[in-house]
């Protein structure tokens, strides 16, 4: 049997990142991992609820912004709290994608992978 884990993204700014996903979706740290040379940093984000964790690299030599490509992909977050959120998310100004007829709309993060908020369904 398989399960869920976590899922990466590649981060810039790791302490703007860190920011951003406790202020936008009040994810908190809940491990870390740095290599012994100091080359790069993991810090795994939970929700509090799931064991499912969003990690966030950082490459302490990067300097140049990740290429996404067309951002073909996106991680989903529900909410039973989505019209709350969703003004949230419209004061912070990080709204990059909304579908009224879906009922849904994305967030991007500093360095743009793009979050899409549902509304919980009962």
């Amino acid at each position: 049997m398989t399960a869920f884990n976590h899922f990466n993204f590649n981060v810039l700014d790791l302490e703007k990142s860190l920011a951003f996903y406790k202020e936008a979706l009040g994810l908190m740290p809940v491990r870390e991992k740095e290599a012994s040379d100091g080359s790069f940093k993991l810090v795994y984000l939970g929700d509090g609820k799931s064991d499912f964790t969003l990690e966030l690299t950082y490459l302490t030599d990067r300097k140049e912004p990740y290429d996404l490509g067309e951002c073909e992909f996106h991680l989903a977050f529900a909410t039973d709290e989505f019209d709350a959120l969703y003004e949230k998310h419209k004061a912070m100004g990080v709204i990059c994608f909304e579908n009224p007829g879906m009922g849904i709309y994305f967030i991007s993060d500093p360095d743009g992978y793009w979050i899409e908020i549902v509304p919980a369904r009962g």
